[in-house]
C-alpha cells in the first residue's frame, strides 16, 4: 500500500500522469502551492490533471495560492488544510499549508504563532483518528527551519521555527514539505524522515509506503 505526494506545483500539471504508480497508488497528495497566486479556475486545471492521474487526489493550499482556495479544495471533496483523513487502520494523514510570512507578500502567509496552533489542533485530531500506536502522515507546506530543506542557494535558511518544533516534539514517522524549491532532500529529525521533493516541474515526488505496519518514505524523480 503506497501514497504519491508531490508538492510546488505552480500550474506545471502536465506531467503528473508520468509519476512512476502514480495510478495504483493509494491516493495523489498535492503539498501545496497548485497555483501562481490563483484561485478557483487555475486550481481545477491543475485537480483535473491530477484526477487523470489517479482518481483519488488530496490537496491544500500553499503560500501562493489565494486563501479562498480551501474552500474550493473542501466543496471538491479533497481539502486536507487543517484537516486529517484516515488513509489505512492505525494511519492518519494531517495536512497544514500555507507558509510563514516572505518577502514577497504572497496570498496565503500566516505568523509562526498561527502555524504552531493550526498544527497542535490537527496534529490532536490525527492522533485521536489514528488510534493507540498509529501512525502519522504529516503533510506540511512549510519546510523546518535550520536543515538542509529550506536553505537557499546563498544559503540563508528561510523555513518556519514552528514547523520544527512541532516536529521534534511530536515525531511523526513521515513528514512532506516543500515551499523552498531549490532545497530538495529528506532529513532525520530524530525519528522522524522530513523530505522536500521540490518542483513538480523538475520531476519530483514522494513515495509513502505503509507495510507490516511500518511507514516509510523515499524521494523519487522521473
Amino acid at each position: 500500500m503506497y501514497w504519491i505526494v508531490v508538492g510546488d506545483v505552480h500550474e506545471s500539471s502536465g506531467r503528473m500522469g508520468r509519476i512512476p504508480g502514480v495510478g495504483e497508488a493509494e491516493a495523489l497528495i498535492l503539498s501545496g502551492d497548485l497555483t501562481n497566486r490563483g484561485g478557483a479556475a487555475k486550481a481545477d486545471q491543475v485537480l483535473d490533471a491530477a484526477l487523470r492521474a489517479n482518481p483519488r487526489v488530496l490537496a491544500q493550499v500553499g503560500n501562493m495560492d489565494k486563501p479562498e482556495l480551501t474552500g474550493h479544495l473542501t466543496r471538491r471533496g479533497m481539502n486536507i488544510h487543517r484537516e486529517t483523513r484516515l488513509l489505512a487502520p492505525g494511519l492518519a494523514l494531517m495536512g497544514v499549508g500555507c507558509s510563514t510570512p516572505t518577502p514577497f507578500g504572497t496570498p496565503s502567509e500566516v505568523s509562526e504563532e498561527q502555524l504552531a496552533a493550526w498544527l497542535a489542533e490537527t496534529h490532536a485530531r490525527a492522533k485521536a483518528l489514528a488510534g493507540e500506536g498509529g501512525r502519522i502522515l504529516a503533510v506540511i507546506h512549510n519546510p523546518p527551519r535550520g536543515t538542509p530543506l529550506d536553505r537557499l542557494p546563498g544559503g540563508v535558511n528561510v523555513g518556519s521555527q514552528a514547523v520544527r518544533e512541532f516536529l521534534e516534539r511530536e515525531q511523526p514517522p513521515v513528514c512532506v514539505c516543500g515551499h523552498i524549491h531549490e532545497a530538495v532532500g529528506d532529513i532525520l529529525l530524530g525519528r522522524c524522515h522530513v523530505l522536500n521533493p521540490g518542483l513538480l516541474s523538475e520531476g519530483g515526488y514522494v513515495r509513502v509506503d505503509l507495510g507490516n505496519g511500518e511507514l516509510s518514505a523515499s524521494l523519487g524523480r522521473f
